[in-house]
C-alpha cells in the first residue's frame, strides 16, 4: 500500500506540476478485479477502490497498519459509483448500488465485494479512518440521503449535495462522507472555496464523461495550483489548502473527511475576489 506523507504549505510553493501530481493525486486506483488503496498521513485517512468484475474481491490487511485486520482500529465508509453491487461484511451480505453509501465499523473482520452483473461492474470507492469505538453497520439508499440543493445557473454551480456519513446521518466516530451531482452545463464545484484547519478532506471525480477533465485546484487561496484529472481519480486536500473544481463537462464527486469534528458547516470560507 502506498503512503503519502504530509507536505507543509510553504514548501508546496515550490512544487511544479510532476511533484503536485506524486504528493496529491491517486490516480489508479480503480483497476479490473483489484482492490487497491493509499494510506495518507493526513489523519490516518486510507483512500482506495474495489473494482470486482468477474470475482469477488476481499479487503485486505496491510502491513502498513501493524493490525490484526484492516477494520481492527478503523472504520470504513463504502460508496458505489459504477453498475449495481453486493458487500459482505462478516458475513452480511449488503445490497450497494450505485450512489448508495455502506457505513462498516471498527471491528468488522471481514469485508468482501461482489458485482451483480460482470458487463455492468461495481466500483466501490473506499475511505477509512481511525475508529475509538464502534458504530454500527449501516446502508444508506441514495433515495434516502439528506440533499441540499446549491449554487445557480448563472454561476455555472446548480448541484445537489447528498450527505450520508454525517452528524445528521450516519454515525460514526470521525469520518464524514457524501457526493455531490452537478447539474448539466454546471461545472464548478464548491465554490466560494473554503478551507477547514481542523479537518483534511479527499476528493474523487466520477461519471466525468469520456475525453472531459477536471481542474482541480488547491493550495492557499492567495496562492493556488491546479491538478487536472481524469475521471475515477482522487485528490487529497490538506487542512490548509482550499478544494475546488471547474470541469470541461458536467460530472459527480465524493467528498471525504477526518479529524477534529464532524461538523459539516465547519468552514472557513475564502472570498471569490480573494482567490488568486
Amino acid at each position: 500500500m502506498r503512503s503519502i506523507y504530509s507536505v507543509h504549505p510553504e514548501d508546496f510553493k515550490t512544487y511544479q506540476t510532476a511533484a503536485i501530481r506524486e504528493h496529491f493525486l491517486l490516480d489508479g486506483i480503480v483497476k479490473p478485479n483489484e482492490v487497491n488503496c493509499v494510506y495518507t498521513h493526513y489523519d490516518r485517512m486510507i483512500i482506495g477502490a474495489a473494482n470486482p468484475v468477474n470475482k469477488q474481491l476481499e479487503l485486505e490487511n496491510y502491513p502498513n497498519l501493524k493490525a490484526d485486520y484492516f477494520l481492527q482500529r478503523r472504520e470504513i465508509g463504502i460508496i458505489n459509483v459504477a453498475g449495481n453491487g453486493e458487500v459482505i461484511a462478516d458475513g452480511q451480505t449488503y445490497k450497494v448500488n450505485k450512489l448508495d453509501c455502506l457505513y462498516i465499523g471498527k471491528g468488522v473482520k471481514s469485508v468482501k465485494f461482489s458485482s451483480v452483473d460482470s458487463d455492468n461492474p461495481a466500483v466501490f470507492y473506499i475511505l477509512s479512518c481511525p475508529a475509538h469505538t464502534t458504530y454500527p453497520t449501516a446502508l444508506l439508499t441514495n433515495e434516502k440521503a439528506v440533499k441540499v440543493n446549491a449554487g445557480d445557473t448563472s454561476t455555472a454551480n446548480r448541484r445537489t449535495i447528498n450527505k450520508y456519513i454525517h452528524a445528521e446521518g450516519i454515525q460514526s466516530c470521525q469520518l464524514v462522507m457524501g457526493l455531490t451531482i452537478l447539474s448539466e452545463g454546471s461545472v464548478w464545484n464548491t465554490m466560494p472555496a473554503h478551507v477547514h484547519d481542523r479537518r483534511m478532506e479527499a476528493y474523487f471525480y466520477f461519471d466525468v464523461p469520456k475525453g472531459q477533465r477536471v481542474f482541480h485546484y488547491m493550495g492557499e487561496g492567495n496562492e493556488t495550483r491546479h491538478i487536472v484529472m481524469n475521471n475515477y481519480e482522487a485528490v487529497v486536500s490538506p487542512p490548509w489548502s482550499i478544494h475546488s473544481g471547474s470541469g470541461t463537462a458536467s460530472y459527480s464527486f465524493i467528498w471525504g473527511m477526518a479529524g477534529e469534528n464532524l461538523d459539516y458547516t465547519d468552514m472557513d470560507v475564502f472570498d471569490i475576489a480573494d482567490i488568486k
